[in-house]
Parts: C-alpha cells; sequence; structure tokens
C-alpha cells in the first residue's frame, strides 16, 4: 500500500524536540511514499525558519533534506484541482492540507499527518490514517 506524508509528520520525525511518528517503520509496511509536490516547499521553509530561530544549526537542515530524500519520497504534480476544493471547503482544510487528502483519496493510500483537522477529515473520507 501507498503512503501519503504530509509536512507536519515529515518534521515530526526529522525535528528533535517534536513528537513525530517512526517512519522508518510506516515505510518498511508501504511499498512508496508520496506526497504533493508542495512538500518539498514546505520542508525547506521549516527548516530556514528554525534555522533562524536558533532551533537548528546552520548546516542542519541540508542534512535533514540528504535523510528525507533518501527516503525516495515521490512527489506528485498532478492534483485534481476540483476535487482539491471540494475537500477544502467541506472539511474546511488549508488548500495545502486538502492537496494531501486528495492525493491519499485517489491513490487509494494511508495518510500520515500529526494535523488534528486533517486527520479528522481523512478519517471522515474513510481514508486509512498512520499513527
Amino acid at each position: 500500500m501507498m503512503l501519503v506524508l504530509d509536512a507536519s509528520a515529515l518534521v515530526g520525525w526529522v525535528m528533535p524536540d517534536e513528537r513525530g511518528i517512526n517512519l522508518p517503520e510506516l515505510a518498511a509496511l508501504h511499498a512508496d511514499i508520496v506526497a504533493p509536490w508542495l512538500l518539498w516547499a514546505e520542508l525547506r521553509n521549516i527548516l530556514i525558519v528554525n534555522e533562524r530561530r536558533g532551533r537548528i544549526p546552520p548546516g542542519t537542515a541540508e542534512q535533514i533534506i540528504d535523510a528525507v530524500e533518501a527516503l525516495g519520497i515521490v512527489l506528485d504534480i498532478e492534483p485534481a484541482g476540483a476535487v482539491v476544493l471540494d475537500l477544502a471547503r467541506r472539511h474546511r482544510l488549508t488548500i495545502y492540507d486538502a492537496l494531501y487528502l486528495e492525493l491519499a483519496l485517489r491513490q487509494g493510500a494511508t495518510l500520515a499527518s500529526l494535523d488534528d483537522a486533517l486527520l479528522a477529515a481523512a478519517k471522515a473520507e474513510a481514508v486509512p490514517v498512520a499513527n
């Protein structure tokens, strides 16, 4: 089965002071890990903001990016736009979160997230969620 990984789950794994999921264990249980193209920018933005705040030392962002890229996450670039809007409206999600949910629905995938609103929407849409 495929796993859709959102930025909150990814950051929960890579940041030492965050609660997170056991990503290596989840990866071992799923044939592929996918995410919307947005994850590329979200990860880098989170890392640079945390570097500026002194939460991670300079140079750590590149190491984290290398570790994440080693996971082989496939970035999806073709969301179903009308579905994304519909999900955002019905579940009061940001478009960013609706992208992850739409991808999980389209691929019949499990969703890994630490975002309560996104997890609630996934459950309402009968999308399996990773704990």
